[in-house]
């Protein structure tokens, strides 16, 4: 809270009276609340936009006629899949004009519960981005598999009072809500009066409008007619654009002017090789336009839809009294990015970070990896013959399918082309548990990859066209405490380590995104054709997006939330 000297302060700033710190002369301003852009002065004092016009001040930065927009939000993202952490993740996404993020902390606290909720608090403090948090809902996700952690409600009650905590994350444990679960009645119930967002793929009619009454938005939209139902529940839809969900294309083609105060946007999922080559939100912003979009709509979902949903009152806009989180952006040049100002200070030029983001290292989250391996050879092995369930990858697409095909009784594989044997570990207690299917759309011809994302829980899955390549690929993941790797003939071809809860490095950014390229360059050396396999693995082993999967427990068949035999 202020002091009422500094609200002296401000006022006489805002009239006038006292030399401002900061004027930004000259530019063009995107109003958010009027919806136009105007050529305005925009004055700052102690971190604030204080007012528009000519004031004299400590520091004139000349912007020649280019264009001011509020810092863009990012209004829902795992830090954890950018594989890095908090404060290497500010150094990306500052530098691409996001100035704020609304993260659930939800991977890292499958692993380590209300500590992994902590790290991220704790870690994200003073980096020159506004982090965010929205407390995990489903740790476990679901009881169809193995978790590192269980939270209930009284343990998220602990973190409600704090500042940057704004509500209850994606609740996807909708057949439990649904179906009036009381661990999951209890949680709504004790964040009614806060934001809950929402999570449930597919969901319609009336199990939908039971849903929407309590879940206020949703991420997992992949369909026109899907969006505009829960957008006539009330819902607001976030249009999420990551690296293992690609959702842009199809739901942007129903935002109009008098809808679109109910969208904004999200990433969900974006790995260092797409926040260092595609960008973050801006790039979103940029497509929007290019589809067609008014500019000052497509700059109003990244930026003040997002503040106004999470009741964020003083982000989003380029106003007296919001904070000074701005970018500025070329005008002549596409509008690609000049500067990022955080309070009111430059903090990137030109995309490159231009101020030293502390850096936070301890050991907390190390040592998370419990693999029993004893008689895990004979637990790979599948026997038996006719027709099996098989996972169907789809690319860019989080959701599977199932077919069938019929299985050669001799090798134990399915008759058909590019069909692998998956597997999933458990690795936070060392039970032993494992469970197998068959996955297509890989087209892995030799050898294994194998990692310890593996959304939600983040066992260890592996696919594989040999069992002893698998085995020796979850053998490094033990080996270097977490992280992702590919084998061919029993030799490592390239491993990312992610010491930190399995999920994390402890290294640079860029050194994140060598490592990356090269487990990519060593998975098409296997015959694997995904843009991202790494990413479309992790998502193989999550029973709350249809429609099947396969966990430590088995298979699962989401639409029916049943586990199903591997053979019909």
């Amino acid at each position: 809270m202020d002091s009422i000297e500094e609200l002296r302060s401000i006022i006489a700033a805002s009239l006038g009276e006292v030399e401002v710190d900061t004027l930004l002369a000259g530019g063009m301003v995107a109003d958010v609340f009027a919806g136009k852009i105007e050529k305005r002065d925009v004055a700052v004092h102690n971190g604030r936009i204080v007012g528009f016009g000519n004031y004299s001040a400590k520091e004139v930065i000349d912007l020649e006629g280019n264009l001011i927009v509020p810092g863009f939000i990012d209004g829902h993202v795992h830090i954890e899949s950018s594989m890095v952490t908090p404060p290497e993740y500010a150094r990306a996404v500052l530098g691409l004009g996001t100035t704020s993020i609304v993260c659930d902390p939800h991977e890292i606290a499958n692993v380590m519960g209300k500590e992994g909720i902590r790290y991220i608090l704790d870690t994200s403090r003073n980096i020159f981005l506004n982090v965010y948090v929205m407390l995990p809902s489903c740790v476990p996700a679901t009881a169809m598999e193995s978790s590192g952690a269980v939270l209930r409600a009284t343990d998220l009650l602990e973190f409600r009072g704090e500042e940057r905590v704004r509500g209850l994350a994606e609740l996807m444990n909708y057949p439990g809500l649904i179906a009036g679960d009381e661990e999951v009645l209890e949680k709504v119930s004790a964040f009614s009066d806060m934001i809950i967002d929402g999570h449930a793929p597919l969901l319609s009619g009336k199990e939908l409008s039971a849903y929407s009454i309590f879940a206020h938005s949703d991420h997992e939209c992949t369909t026109e007619e899907e969006a505009r139902e829960k957008l006539a529940k009330g819902m607001r839809i976030m249009i999420r654009e990551g690296t293992g969900a690609k959702n842009f294309d199809e739901l942007i083609k129903i935002v109009t002017p008098a809808n679109s105060r109910r969208f904004f946007f999200v990433s969900d999922d974006r790995n260092p090789l797409d926040l260092l080559g595609e960008g973050h939100i801006k790039q979103m912003v940029t497509r929007a336009i290019n589809a067609g979009l008014d500019p000052v709509i497509a700059i109003q979902m990244a930026t003040l839809n997002t503040a106004e949903y999470f009741n964020l009152k003083d982000i989003g806009a380029i106003a007296p009294g919001f904070i000074a989180d701005m970018v500025v952006l070329d005008v002549l040049d596409d509008c690609s990015h000049l500067m990022t100002l955080k309070d009111g200070v430059v903090v990137a030029k030109d995309g490159k970070v231009v101020v030293d983001i502390p850096v936070f290292r301890n050991d907390r989250g190390k040592a998370t990896i419990n693999i029993k391996m004893d008689g895990l050879s004979e637990k790979l092995k599948i026997s038996g013959s006719g027709t099996a369930r098989v996972i169907k990858v789809l690319e860019d697409q989080i959701v599977t399918e199932e077919i069938r095909e019929e299985v050669d009784p001799e090798s134990g594989l399915p008759i058909g082309d590019d069909i692998l044997k998956i597997a999933v570990c458990e690795r936070h207690t060392g039970s032993g548990n494992v469970g197998l299917g068959f996955i297509k759309g890989f087209g892995i011809k030799s050898g294994a990859i194998a990692s310890s994302v593996a959304h939600d829980s983040h066992n260890i899955v592996v696919v594989g066209s040999d069992d002893s390549d698998m085995i020796a690929a979850i053998r490094e993941i033990e080996r270097v405490g977490g992280g992702q790797t590919v084998v061919k003939d029993g030799s490592v071809l390239a491993t990312l380590a992610l010491p930190i809860a399995g999920l994390i490095s402890d290294k640079p950014l860029e050194e994140v995104r060598i490592r990356l390229l090269e487990l990519r360059e060593a998975a098409k050396e296997l015959g694997c054709g995904l843009k991202d396999p790494f990413m479309t693995l992790s998502f193989m082993a999550l029973p709350v997006i249809p429609s099947l999967k396969v966990t430590d427990k088995g298979l699962f068949d989401v639409l029916n939330f049943e586990f199903v035999e591997l053979f019909v």
